[in-house]
């Protein structure tokens, strides 16, 4: 009798392991639409980049894999006599897959040492736009700085040293205090290509980041069609241009448009909107319009087209090495090194489901991860070997909580220490994950504790009566 209860207990004891064992972490980790949560089934991928210049101009080439290209991009839909927005930002892929592809720079001359270190991570800041604990739009329309004077309605990417306080979105520094932090060059240059808004037009979108994620000065390349008064568009396709003054719906839902067909809305091949028509069922006019853009929010081209072709994006951009706005743009220079952080949106995602890269040096004939090869003639010969960057999803894992005592390495920030000295891309991908679910992380892991020691004192308890009932 007591070999068989000891033989009971082990079996019990070895079971209860087993599916402690394969139970372990499921049920934690699952997407979260309320919370502002998705997960990507892919934490990684690869990104191939080129640079090269000529004394005047400097290039960047990128190439990354995705299955189909995402080209289409926020559309007007007319159901049930009204226009409805179909494809704006949500928790993940667009369900329709009307979100465009992207891929963005940011590039730095060493005047924003937090982030020759730490890279993008030194832009995401507190209560950030579609992270779980996101600011209200009331509160930031009430912000004296950002809502009252600047019109803004979230929180988007900003450097430290433009609050007071880089743990609080709210305590912006003065309006001095930031005018002179950005004529000391304390900010981001910010190349943003965009397959809808800017690729049609072979343009870039050309920002910068300093106290939000601004456009430089000048006109954008696009603009929104709509007229919030009437509720509807402004504009409409030129029927004389495009045959049509409108896309049809099933056109859009079967992805039936290609790169040689009109999908996009260009100013120049559009008309004033017109009420009077007899609009149908399933009309669909895209909520952009494109236009060339002007001043310096326009200085950067794309050189030669970006197209996809066989699984691949390749996208090359130019801009002048000096744009002569130095409140805008870094200036290029050649011998000189530069740090910068790549990013890429694809599958149809937008906002901050989007892969990015550690801190990456660019060094113009000189050497660094990405050498800049200098060249004559019309254009760069490309044939230079591609520099391959691991991407990584980056969950919602931010400066204030990188320096705040729950990362560990808070202290190691502290010195200095740059990231790449301590984390690889695929360990911050894990940890980006980890940080979404870190309060039912713990919770699991407190349980499964106490779990574990009422199961070795239960073991131990019954080897003991075992052992009793032997002495008998």
């Amino acid at each position: 009798m007591p070999t068989i209860r000891l033989w009971g207990a082990t079996a019990a004891f070895m079971g209860t392991l087993l599916v402690a064992w394969l139970a372990h972490g499921t049920g934690v980790i699952h997407n979260d639409p309320d919370r502002n949560i998705y997960i990507p089934n892919n934490l990684t991928m690869p990104l191939q980049v080129k640079a090269a210049y000529d004394g005047e101009r400097v290039f960047f080439r990128y190439r990354w894999p995705t299955e189909r290209p995402h080209i289409y991009h926020d559309m007007l839909r007319f159901e049930g006599g009204e226009w409805k927005r179909i494809g704006n930002s949500t928790v993940g892929p667009q369900p329709q897959g009307i979100y465009e592809d992207r891929v963005a720079m940011l590039v730095d001359d060493g005047r924003v040492p937090e982030f020759d270190r730490y890279g993008g991570f030194a832009t995401v800041g507190d209560h950030m736009r579609f992270f779980t604990n996101e600011a209200t739009k009331e509160a930031v329309k009430a912000h004296p700085y950002l809502g009252k004077a600047k019109g803004k309605e979230d929180v988007r990417k900003f450097l430290p040293a433009t609050r007071s306080d880089p743990a609080d979105w709210a305590s912006v520094v003065s309006e001095q205090e930031l005018a002179a932090l950005r004529d000391a060059g304390y900010f981001l240059d910010f190349w943003h290509w965009r397959a809808h808004r800017s690729n049609p037009i072979a343009k870039s979108d050309d920002q910068y980041v300093s106290d939000f994620r601004y456009g430089d000065q000048g006109e954008g390349v696009y603009f929104t069609n709509w007229d919030a008064e009437n509720k509807r568009p402004k504009l409409m396709f030129d029927p004389a241009a495009a045959g049509a003054r409108a896309l049809r719906w099933e056109d859009i839902e079967s992805n039936r448009l290609g790169f040689d067909d009109v999908y996009y809305l260009r100013e120049d091949t559009a008309v004033p909107f017109d009420p009077d028509h007899s609009w149908q069922e399933g009309d669909t006019i895209p909520r952009r319009a494109l236009r060339p853009g002007n001043g310096s929010h326009a200085d950067i081209d794309v050189a030669g087209e970006g197209h996809w072709e066989d699984g691949y994006w390749d996208v090359t951009l130019v801009r002048a090495m000096d744009t002569g706005n130095p409140a805008d743009d870094k200036a290029f220079a050649h011998k000189r090194i530069y740090s910068v952080g790549f990013a890429v949106h694809s599958n149809a995602t937008g906002s901050r489901w989007h892969y990015v890269s550690l801190p990456t040096t660019v060094g113009l004939e000189r050497d660094a991860d990405i050498r800049a090869v200098r060249f004559e003639g019309a254009s760069p010969s490309w044939d230079q070997p591609w520099h391959v960057i691991t991407l990584f999803y980056p969950g919602q894992v931010g400066w204030p909580l990188l320096t705040s005592h729950r990362h560990a390495g808070a202290e190691r920030m502290a010195e200095g220490v740059p990231v790449r000295a301590r984390h690889t891309p695929e360990q911050l991908a894990h940890y980006g994950v980890e940080i979404e679910f870190n309060d039912a992380i713990i919770r699991n892991w407190i349980w499964t504790t106490i779990a574990g020691v009422l199961l070795i004192i239960g073991f131990g308890v019954a080897l003991i009566r075992v052992s009793q009932s032997d002495g008998r």
